[in-house]
């Protein structure tokens, strides 16, 4: 039966720990720009004219231009960046209460660069995965499910806490929690990215020095 490849899914996640780091982390950050976006949208609709909002949308389309680009980065690279990204998010969440206008401005300009990070740091994950004997088609799998599972419950909370305030500062404050914990399964997923390319090179150039020797000899 299909439903079995759920059950194979979650196996791949619970035999690979660092695949399920990636996921959880994966399902925080999407949720958390996912609770937010609903409340963003209104702000952008009340506040920015219509062309800064089509501004937007054509720098968040141009992730498959800039792609190659970036074909050579180093993996932990990306993540040392997205760390970055969501620490001025939370900070940006302060200026909420100074200036609505500029808060929108801000975090609009996070998640498009976040959206063009998130699909470089796609292509670039895809290689450790053969590492971790995990199948691509499965690995994909998984983050579309995380993914999915986490605009959903994004959406979900967005309408509670709607429903319960129009203050958005409540939700500011549990965005800035969920968000400090993502960064720090980012920083994990940062180290063992740098750990893993560092020994890599490390294996490499022990090769090279021993190819050399023969020849040599």
């Amino acid at each position: 039966m299909a439903y079995k490849n759920y059950a194979l899914m979650f196996h791949e996640i619970k035999s690979s720990h660092f695949l399920r780091i990636q996921a959880f982390t994966l399902f925080i950050i999407t949720y958390i720009d996912w609770t937010l976006i609903p409340f963003v949208t209104k702000l952008e609709g009340t506040h920015l004219p219509v062309y800064m909002i089509s501004i937007y949308m054509l720098i968040g389309a141009l992730d498959g231009f800039l792609q190659p680009l970036f074909k050579n980065i180093k993996i932990y690279h990306i993540y040392l960046f997205a760390i970055c990204l969501d620490m001025l998010q939370i900070v940006s969440y302060l200026v909420f209460s100074e200036s609505v206008v500029l808060f929108t401005y801000i975090i609009l300009s996070i998640f498009t660069i976040q959206g063009i990070t998130f699909e470089i740091s796609r292509i670039h994950t895809v290689d450790f995965m053969q590492d971790e004997k995990v199948e691509l088609k499965d690995y994909l799998m998984i983050r579309s499910l995380m993914v999915s599972a986490a605009i959903v419950g994004g959406s979900l909370s967005a309408m509670v806490f709607d429903y319960l305030t129009k203050d958005l500062k409540p939700l500011l404050w549990y965005l800035s929690f969920l968000g400090i914990v993502g960064i720090y399964f980012q920083f994990v997923l940062y180290k063992k990215f740098r750990k893993r390319l560092c020994n890599e090179q490390i294996e490499i150039q022990k090769d090279k020095k021993e190819l050399f020797e023969k020849f040599r000899v």
